[in-house]
C-alpha cells in the first residue's frame, strides 16, 4: 500500500501484492477515510469480510488515522465504496477513479487523498463521495490534476464545440441560471438557449440546470480562461 500511495507501485509491488492474494483484477480504485479507534487488525478484517461479500479483492491497512483500501474487481468506484463503508469511522469517505491495474493505482490514490483534503469545503457532500465529484473543491485547494481535468474534460471540449456554447453557458451562469435572462443578453429565443445548454450537457456530461453541476462548470470556465490567458503572448 505504501508503494501505491507514494507513487512507487512497480513490478516489485505487484509481486508483493500477489503474495498477499492479489490476483491482478482489471479494475482498481482506492478508497480513503478515517480509521476507527481500537485494534487496527479488527478493522482490516472487517474490510476483508465486506470485500468477500461484495466479491472484491482488497489490499487494506491503517496508516496513522487513515483507513486505506485498494479494491479490485469492479468498474464502479462508488459501489465499491458503499460496499466497504461499514468499518470506516465517521467523516468523509472518498473513492478515487477506476484505473486499469495496481501499478496505475497511484493516480486513484492521489485523487482520493486530494478529495479527502478538500471534502470539508462541500458540507453537504454525500458519503461516500467520488473524488471526481470534488473536482471544484480540489482545484481551489491547489490540486493541479483537478485543475487540468476540469480544463481538459470540460473547457476544451466546449471550446472545440464552438464559441456559441461557451458564450451561452457563461451568460446563463452569470444570469443566475435564467433562460429568459440569458436569451435577452444573447438576443436569441429562450428555446435557442435551452438547446445550447442541452448541448453543453451532451459535450461535458455536466448539466447547467443542476446547481452542483453549474458550480463545476463555472470553475472549469474560470480555469480555462486563466490557462488561455497565460498562453497568450
Amino acid at each position: 500500500m505504501n508503494a501505491v500511495l507514494s507513487g512507487e507501485a512497480d513490478e516489485g509491488a505487484v509481486s508483493r501484492a500477489a503474495a498477499l492474494g492479489w490476483n491482478s483484477p482489471e479494475h482498481v480504485c482506492v478508497v480513503l477515510g478515517t480509521a476507527p479507534d481500537g485494534d487496527s487488525e479488527l478493522t482490516v478484517e472487517a474490510i476483508r469480510r465486506a470485500a468477500r461479500h461484495a466479491k472484491l479483492q482488497v489490499l487494506t491497512g491503517v496508516l496513522g488515522d487513515r483507513l486505506v483500501v485498494i479494491a479490485g474487481g469492479s468498474d464502479n468506484p462508488l459501489a465499491v465504496a458503499k460496499s466497504l463503508i461499514g468499518p470506516f469511522a465517521a467523516g468523509p469517505v472518498v473513492a478515487g477513479p477506476v484505473v486499469p491495474d495496481l501499478q496505475a493505482a497511484t493516480r486513484s490514490a492521489q485523487a482520493a487523498a486530494a478529495g479527502l483534503k478538500a471534502c470539508s469545503a462541500w458540507q453537504d457532500a454525500p458519503r461516500p463521495v467520488l473524488a471526481d465529484d470534488l473536482l471544484p473543491e480540489r482545484a481551489m485547494a491547489g490540486d493541479p490534476s483537478a485543475r487540468e481535468q476540469l480544463v481538459e474534460e470540460i473547457y476544451r471540449p466546449l471550446e472545440e464545440a464552438g464559441a456559441a456554447l461557451l458564450e451561452t453557458l457563461s451568460v446563463y451562469l452569470e444570469q443566475a441560471s435564467s433562460l429568459e435572462g440569458a436569451a435577452r443578453m444573447l438576443f436569441v429565443h429562450p428555446n435557442t438557449v435551452r438547446y445550447r445548454l442541452r448541448r453543453v450537457t451532451d459535450v461535458t456530461g455536466w448539466s447547467p440546470s443542476d446547481v452542483r453541476s453549474a458550480f463545476t462548470l463555472r470553475i472549469a470556465l474560470i480555469l480555462g480562461r486563466l490557462v488561455d490567458g497565460d498562453l497568450q503572448p
